[in-house]
């Protein structure tokens, strides 16, 4: 990277605080176009510089940082969008906190690692869409499982028809709630198949045995389409599925995944190697085999869950659907 002015800004619902590296400058300014423009216009005179040396890195929260992200990139203004977490993690034992401070230590963060932070993309508009109704699916799935479940324990407490009428009521919008999962999944492929550029890839990541429709939508939405992890490996960190070994003087330890993750990404992958072991091939006899031998079920799980990743990476990155070998053979 080279040698940006590094801002450092600290997004809440209303102000932004921010501070300038190199100068040791701090200011506030409202989360509004307005204050942004105020960001901008005291940051190039402060600094004396153009706007294309400036830097600008901020913890991605959501609603109240997207304004400030869009804003810069229909500017052509390179910024980072770290999550909260991995700047808490880098600062070590702190004492105090406040809008300022913070401002600073994000500064600070940026600084230090800017020979190995590489610029955000923003996902374009149809990514950021499908984003959007996959979030929407989650929460209705959640209520119609607690809806399930409600009639599960009816089920298991009461008298047959003792309670008629709120096993009807829920009944009925489970009903509702499949409909709209339903028309949440059909928006979701229809998005997809009006842009050439995220069809080709969703096409290539659902030949991936164990890959179906909603996790190939996941993976295209989380990678911005594959352009925002550099490899495999690094989105296996990011999806929870990455083992890493821990040892210490002669102290060897087994491989283990990390509880930072996606959550959700690690539990479509999960069902994914679950229905690729169920299907005659590769992955079921390699299962099998491993079973046979004592391995662990869910260490091997694990290694069917970074087959299926390194799997969808090497065909989006060669353009080539997978091909199931096992099917031909004798």
């Amino acid at each position: 990277m080279k040698n940006f002015q590094i801002i450092g800004v600290d997004v809440s619902k209303s102000t932004l605080d921010v501070y300038l590296h190199t100068a040791k400058i701090h200011f506030k300014v409202d989360n509004s176009n307005q204050g942004m423009v105020e960001l901008l216009e005291h940051s190039l005179s402060s600094l004396n510089c153009k706007p294309d040396d400036l830097m600008i890195c901020f913890e991605n929260t959501g609603k109240y940082s997207k304004l400030l992200s869009v804003m810069l990139d229909s500017l052509n203004i390179k910024f980072l969008m770290l999550s909260a977490l991995e700047i808490k993690k880098s600062l070590g034992l702190t004492r105090g906190k406040n809008d300022k401070i913070d401002a600073m230590r994000i500064a600070n963060y940026a600084f230090e690692k800017r020979e190995k932070l590489k610029p955000t993309i923003l996902p374009g508009v149809n990514v950021d869409r499908i984003k959007a109704l996959l979030s929407l699916r989650e929460k209705l799935i959640r209520h119609r499982t607690s809806y399930k479940n409600g009639l599960s324990d009816l089920k298991d407490c009461y008298i047959e028809g003792e309670n008629s009428l709120i096993v009807e009521v829920q009944m009925n919008l489970i009903g509702e709630l499949n409909k709209q999962i339903q028309k949440v999944e059909d928006e979701i492929r229809m998005i997809i198949q009006n842009d050439e550029l995220l069809e080709v890839n969703y096409n290539l990541a659902k030949s991936v045995v164990g890959v179906g429709p909603i996790l190939a939508a996941y993976l295209i939405a989380f990678t911005n389409n594959f352009i925002n992890f550099d490899n495999p490996r690094s989105f296996a960190c990011f999806a929870g599925i990455a083992p890493f070994s821990e040892s210490s003087g002669k102290q060897k330890g087994n491989a283990r995944v990390h509880p930072y993750a996606n959550k959700q990404l690690k539990s479509l992958l999960n069902m994914g190697a679950m229905s690729a072991i169920r299907i005659p091939g590769e992955l079921k006899n390699y299962y099998l085999n491993r079973e046979k031998a004592g391995k662990n079920n869910m260490s091997t799980l694990n290694i069917i869950r970074n087959k299926i990743v390194f799997r969808v990476f090497a065909v989006v990155k060669r353009k080539v659907p997978y091909i199931n070998h096992s099917k031909f053979a004798a």
